[in-house]
């Protein structure tokens, strides 16, 4: 039975204990002690809601869990039979909610606007028998209101947040309006205008760039895009390989950003023309440290920038936290401890291939060993790598830095990407020479790296004299662990991984319907799958002129290498993943 508050009423303590306690939810004991503290308690502004939680009271009806404060806030909704929503801040289109009232109405009445249409304005509240707020509203906006409940403290929190953020890109795009210039090829001049630079030292800019990395970092993002367009700059992340809208800039304000960030990337500010590259090094807001790569691209409404984040634990990683099998393990290991020869990584942009690549040689660098590299551009510094970043200005390329590596004594060499014959044949050179050459390719699977090598020019011999092996990545999604359950399978379902599958398929899997904690996408991180082909005399004695890749395929299998799609078969059958997603990742 549910007991309403009076109209209007707010929420206090004693009714919610009474009314938990009416239904089993919390201890007789529990509830006088929690009643007693909470007149007590000097800080008479703390939800109610919020001071149970911070309690983590057990809750009787659900043996081992406590009463938190989503479960507290999801139990209110449905008292009050008004639909619950936890918020997640990449669905909520800030620019446009912060826009409906002002930030003094929202923390009077403890209200955010969630979501706006032509149909309804959806508000989340922290009071659901108050709606004297409703009225007013509703002759503003001219809409009807959709009430949702959600959790106190985020309603909060993303108040300040958005409302700050609104406010400092107003007052950028303010004090920007008069100075700035648009540099897209759509420009219209107007004369007798003085223009300018976007001032990207302003204090409302300064505070939008910090929102940016801080946002990020929350959100697990490994890329920030930030477009400029013909009506507004567009920023977005990548967040677990999937790009999410996350806010809309003034033009003036998207230039003054990018120009903030190139300035804090050591770039020329004021070069527009051409592609830059640079990095920032910063803090996470739990104090590690994090790089971020930049990179800077002209398009037709201005510069567009791209930031790749690179996780710092990627170089704490053993080789067996990779995510390979034992017996790839194995097979990648026998690779990596010869003396010499060229050991080739290979997949798409964004496969992992570079944080695989620098955790292995993490493991590599011991004090008996010269590792160096080389790079464009340096992804990630590491204090126990030389590393050298190619600069064609300087005419620093790949080939005459490996030129000028070999003169430094090295034992161990890390070339960023074979892009030419030049390259490929200063490579080899090296690993005819005695050095143990790591790089990486843009191919679709292990065999194919011959193929390519032979495309650049590179002699059949010499691949067979200097090849170790070559292992091919991608990453896939892996289930939200919050929501994934098992599922029965018929064979059916598995004919995609066919005929690479030739024994009998496990009967379960596991799928995920999507929640709250993976914003309905029923994934939430990744994990890299390997193919890890290991050159023998069989093999090298397939590579000719004429080279059947097939044939490098079929015996590469059957000495143990497993095909991307039947490793992301194992990862389903182990419930790490789906199988939509390992057909998605992976090609016949």
């Amino acid at each position: 039975m549910r007991i309403a508050p009076l109209h209007d009423q707010w929420l206090d303590l004693k009714y919610l204990l009474a009314t938990l306690l009416a239904q089993g939810r919390i201890h007789q004991s529990c509830a006088e002690q929690a009643l007693v503290c909470g007149r007590e308690a000097p800080d008479d502004a703390l939800h109610p809601l919020v001071f149970l939680a911070n309690r983590q009271l057990c809750d009787p009806s659900q043996p081992g869990k406590i009463l938190d404060i989503e479960t507290l806030t999801a139990w209110l909704a449905h008292q009050a039979e008004q639909p619950y929503l936890r918020l997640d801040p990449l669905q909520i289109d800030a620019a446009t909610v912060t826009g409906l009232m002002s930030f003094a109405f929202a923390q009077r009445h403890a209200i955010l606007a969630v979501a706006a249409d032509d149909a309804a304005i959806t508000i989340a509240s922290t009071q659901p028998w108050v709606s004297s707020w409703e009225a007013d509203l509703h002759q503003v906006l001219k809409r009807p209101i959709k009430r949702v409940i959600a959790n106190p403290l985020e309603i909060q929190r993303l108040s300040v947040e958005f409302f700050q953020l609104a406010k400092s890109v107003t007052g950028a795009a303010l004090n920007d309006q008069q100075a700035s210039v648009r540099t897209d090829l759509e420009q219209l001049i107007t004369l007798g205008t003085s223009t300018g630079e976007a001032d990207a030292n302003d204090a409302h800019t300064v505070k939008i760039v910090d929102w940016l990395f801080q946002y990020a970092f929350e959100q697990r993002a490994s890329d920030i895009h930030i477009e400029p367009r013909r009506e507004q700059g567009c920023v977005r992340f990548r967040i677990d390989g999937v790009l999410h809208d996350v806010y809309q800039f003034p033009p003036q304000v998207t230039m003054a950003v990018i120009s903030r960030l190139k300035g804090l990337g050591r770039m020329d500010v004021a070069e527009k023309r051409k592609p830059q590259d640079g990095r920032i090094k910063t803090r996470t807001p739990s104090g590690a440290e994090v790089e971020l790569r930049l990179a800077t691209l002209p398009t037709a409404f201005g510069e567009k920038m791209v930031m790749r984040i690179f996780d710092p634990q990627v170089l704490l990683k053993n080789f067996d936290q990779l995510g390979l099998t034992p017996e790839d393990l194995q097979r990648w290991q026998q690779m990596t401890t010869r003396p010499n020869g060229i050991i080739l990584i290979t997949g798409p942009t964004g496969s992992g291939k570079t944080s695989t690549l620098y955790a292995t040689l993490k493991q590599l660098a011991t004090s008996k060993i010269n590792l160096c590299t080389l790079e464009d551009p340096i992804e990630m510094i590491e204090p126990a790598f030389n590393q050298m970043q190619v600069q064609p200005n300087i005419d620093l390329t790949f080939a005459n830095g490996v030129r000028a590596l070999l003169r430094q004594d090295p034992d161990i060499i890390m070339l960023g990407e074979i892009r030419d014959l030049e390259t490929a044949e200063v490579a080899i050179q090296a690993a005819l020479t005695g050095h143990l050459v790591l790089s990486t390719l843009h191919t679709n699977d292990a065999p194919s790296a011959i193929s390519r090598l032979q495309e650049l020019g590179v002699a059949p011999y010499l691949i067979k004299a200097t090849l170790l092996g070559v292992m091919a990545q991608r990453l896939l999604r892996t289930l939200c662990p919050a929501c994934k359950t098992e599922c029965p399978l018929s064979p059916g379902d598995w004919a995609g991984f066919a005929p690479d599958w030739t024994h009998p398929p496990p009967a379960q899997a596991c799928q995920a319907k999507g929640c709250a904690q993976c914003r309905d996408t029923g994934y939430s991180g990744r994990v890299g799958v390997y193919e890890v082909m290991l050159m023998s005399e069989k093999l090298k004695a397939l590579i000719g002129p004429d080279t059947d890749l097939n044939a490098i395929r079929s015996l590469a299998c059957v000495q143990g290498m497993l095909g991307l799609r039947l490793a992301a078969a194992h990862k389903v059958a182990t419930g790490a993943t789906s199988i939509k997603e390992a057909l998605r990742v992976t090609h016949a």
